[in-house]
């Protein structure tokens, strides 16, 4: 199974969410999942077992629970796929990064009655002439 069809379960998805804020006990994974997808837990216990088996989960033996946490080699695979296509989505939020940025600046410097960009020195609020 490709790393994609694995992420393609929305699901299996959710269930990596709740993974990604840590280790979780299978009853409390199951819950929060048949809950919102009304699904059965053996279900769950399925797509658990999909995800252990492709390399997004590990498990391990608390006593009478078992607890899963994200296992990076399925993600590692994943990004390894992706990794050609970066530059699609790197160049446009790099610059999207320095827009916010120059804006932010120019909020801040008009706010302190610095000067506005365009229009010189500004007054700073409340010293309005009437």
């Amino acid at each position: 199974m490709h790393a994609f069809d694995v992420l393609g379960d929305p699901v299996r998805r959710r269930i990596l969410e709740l993974l990604a804020e840590g280790e979780a006990p299978a009853g409390a994974i199951c819950a929060v999942v048949s809950a919102e997808f009304g699904i059965t837990q053996p279900a769950v216990s399925q797509h658990l077992r999909v995800l252990r088996e492709q390399g997004f989960a590990s498990v391990r033996a608390d006593g009478r629970r078992r607890l899963y946490a994200v296992d990076a080699r399925g993600l590692e695979q994943a990004s390894a796929w992706l990794s050609p296509f970066e530059r699609f989505w790197r160049g446009p939020l790099a610059a999207l990064g320095t827009e916010l940025k120059r804006g932010q600046r120019a909020r801040r410097v008009v706010a302190d009655g610095v000067h506005d960009r365009a229009d010189g020195p500004v007054d700073p609020p409340g010293d309005e002439e009437e």
